[in-house]
């Protein structure tokens, strides 16, 4: 009786467990990722990933505020089929200084609508956006995002997440930023200077300053002399051969004459 009570008892534990770590915070939810690098400073396309969490509606509806602390004056949504969009602006505090010119409005929030599509149950959506410039000046960007359903429910997805803290039931999308680049304008300038080095290294040879390019001229020559070398003796052998073949012809028809006499 004791062994079986307390197998009981272990199973029950079990499953209050179970319960309670299915009853947590869902692990799907609106994010935003770049498409390659989101440098400091710089632009970056980025996509904001909306999972369908429902099982009984779609998602219809995309709503995403712009950071206000931080403007970009350039915002860009990609058109995505069967969804319309609208970029919202706002009027500027502390207006931005943006290739000199003075700013004073930016886009303060994004909205997709659907028109002929929606996010069904079990599926998701990408969202591509153009952003900048990326503030210089902050480690990461925290998009606050409302996610309506065609039941009309609406999910906020706007609870910033804390460093060291548990994740929030519903957090709000954060971009985290990568360190500036030179040109503020992604991996472009790591290529050119790719290049010129690989150019400089070709102008050096083996690093004993014009001594690669005669070194590569008198190769050049080698090359060209043996293959002159190759094609007279080819020749040489294929005249050689033709005689050898004429003698034996001739030979065949003294034979041949021969024992006819």
């Amino acid at each position: 009786m004791n062994v079986s009570r307390t197998r009981a008892a272990l199973v029950a534990g079990a499953a209050v467990s179970s319960v309670a770590l299915f009853a947590g915070p869902a692990f799907a939810h609106v994010s935003v990722q770049p498409q390659g690098e989101a440098a400091k400073g710089g632009y970056a396309t980025v996509n904001f990933k909306v999972p369908n969490e429902r099982d009984n509606a779609s998602t219809v509806k995309l709503e995403v505020t712009l950071p206000a602390d931080t403007p970009m004056a350039s915002v860009m949504p990609q058109p995505v089929p069967g969804w319309t969009v609208k970029v919202d602006k706002a009027k500027l505090a502390k207006p931005l200084d943006v290739h000199g010119k003075k700013i004073t409005e930016a886009p303060s929030k994004i909205t997709w609508t659907a028109d002929g599509s929606k996010i069904g149950p079990g599926q998701f959506q990408q969202f591509p956006v153009s952003l900048g410039q990326l503030p210089e000046n902050a480690d990461q960007l925290v998009f606050k995002a409302l996610q309506t359903y065609d039941n009309k429910e609406v999910v906020r997805w706007i609870e910033e997440p804390k460093e060291g803290g548990a994740e929030p039931e519903t957090p709000a999308p954060v971009l985290q930023l990568s360190a500036a680049t030179e040109d503020h304008h992604g991996g472009a300038a790591a290529g050119g200077d790719k290049a010129k080095d690989e150019k400089a290294e070709e102008a050096k040879g083996d690093g004993h300053g014009h001594e690669g390019g005669e070194n590569n001229a008198a190769a050049a020559e080698s090359d060209g002399s043996d293959s002159g070398s190759s094609d007279t003796t080819a020749r040489v052998l294929g005249i050689v051969g033709i005689l050898v073949g004429a003698a034996g012809v001739a030979f065949g028809v003294l034979a041949g004459r021969r024992r006819s006499a």
